[in-house]
């Protein structure tokens, strides 16, 4: 039985989050390896709505193993409040059934500090962080200056990585003239955290190594979407992690034959929170009505999402960088009752016909998308949960997306709710 990463294949926001708790029924162990409290996911369950954004999505199935892994930065404070939030509603976590990687950075309230008044300072030029001090936290990994989890148990060299950390970023801050973080405050705060998340820490990549002996089959679940990958995204306005596939086997410390198949999520459209190039945007009518009918606000930050119509460059791309074997789409009932429905198959860009977005922020601003036109259905296909349910003209919708992309539908999504599912291939068969 193959182990399967769930990666997105857009701008993130397409829907993993219902799509990993409904492969989470045939796994044993989920696994987030990439990000942090920025990535919001939403699952409704019998009619019950679940808004996780630092724990794995299958922390709601009892019986399943959560494991945050050492690619995420880890904010522990926004880790007890959403375990908090999810216990008021029945699901109970304890370390038993979630594991925190003990080598795992630790974003500190002075991240969110820095990463607000770096935004501010840019004025016009916002990259669109959330401000919850994500790429600040993932700056002190790479520096090396960062507090991990395993360090709020060695009280004797805590106060000498803290001063290390403030050295840093007090400097910075006094430049863009904002208050400086006291050191005295930081380790209380440290302090205080410590006793409620170390119970949760381990050496993550010991135990999936021997669950994966033992035959356990493991989701790996990625947050955001290969378009805000830090290397194959649209930079700068991207995120601070590898979105990819190929970072599961890095961010849960497994090697990469542990990665079975993958699994890219994309929406039957296309979406995008914050600033960025967008080819396919729709500055109209079309696309406030599809983000009235997809209900496309950040789950995190309550954002307004930018719509528009779906991008196979975009997505073939993100198959060919991620590996990607299969897409789950989602969303498909949002398009219901459009007379026509338009996908882009290619870019114009400077008097040539391209099939790949430019890589410079030049390029990408620059391209203009050539449209392939489509009948629409007029019957609601939500809920659909069998390919007879479907009318014929959404089946010919999704058949040539699957030839613009280069890979085959494995799941399709017809409603925010868990069986409202067609499975096409069982990726854990493989």
């Amino acid at each position: 039985m193959a182990n399967v990463a769930v990666v997105g294949a857009q701008w993130g926001d397409e829907g993993k989050g219902k799509i990993v708790d409904w492969l989470s029924s045939r796994a044993d162990v989920v696994v987030r390896f990439q990000g942090g409290h920025n990535a919001g996911h939403t699952l409704v369950i019998n009619g019950i709505e679940y808004k996780l954004s630092l724990l794995p999505s299958g922390v709601v199935r009892p019986g399943k193993l959560s494991v945050i892994g050492n690619g995420v930065v880890v904010d522990p404070w926004a880790l007890l409040r959403e375990i908090t939030a999810i216990a008021a509603k029945g699901v109970t976590v304890t370390p038993e059934n979630l594991l925190v990687a003990d080598n795992a950075a630790l974003i500190l309230p002075l991240h969110g500090a820095v990463d607000r008044a770096r935004e501010e300072a840019r004025g016009l030029r916002k990259l669109g962080t959330t401000g919850r001090g994500i790429g600040p936290a993932y700056e002190d990994k790479v520096a090396r200056r960062a507090i991990r989890l395993c360090d709020l148990d060695d009280e004797p060299a805590l106060e000498s990585k803290v001063d290390e950390l403030l050295f840093h970023h007090n400097a910075l801050l006094r430049g863009l003239g904002s208050a400086e973080i006291d050191r005295a405050t930081v380790l209380q705060e440290l302090r205080e955290i410590a006793p409620k998340v170390l119970p949760f820490a381990a050496p993550v990549w010991q135990r999936l190594d021997g669950l994966r002996r033992a035959g356990k089959r493991i989701l790996f679940e990625g947050a955001q979407g290969t378009m805000l990958d830090v290397d194959h995204g649209t930079y700068p306005f991207v995120t601070s992690s590898n979105t990819v596939a190929g970072a599961a086997a890095t961010g849960a410390g497994v090697g990469p034959s542990a990665v079975g198949y993958v699994i890219g999520i994309s929406k039957a459209y296309t979406t995008r929170v914050g600033s960025g190039p967008f080819p396919t945007e729709q500055l109209n009518e079309i696309g406030e009505l599809i983000g009235a009918r997809g209900k496309e606000f950040g789950v995190v930050t309550g954002r307004k999402r930018r719509c528009g119509w779906f991008d196979a460059v975009l997505v073939r791309q993100a198959v060919q960088v991620g590996g990607i074997h299969g897409i789950a789409l989602t969303k498909l009932d949002v398009l219901d009752g459009f007379d026509e429905i338009q996908v882009c198959v290619g870019y114009r860009y400077r008097g040539q016909v391209i099939d790949r977005f430019p890589a410079s922020p030049t390029g990408q601003a620059e391209v203009e998308p050539i449209y392939e036109s489509f009948e629409g259905w007029s019957e609601s296909i939500r809920g659909a949960r069998s390919w007879v349910d479907l009318p014929a003209t959404a089946i010919k919708y999704v058949r040539r997306i699957e030839e613009l992309i280069g890979a085959p539908v494995t799941l399709l999504s017809t409603s925010p709710e868990r069986d409202d599912t067609i499975l096409v291939h069982d990726p854990f068969a493989d």
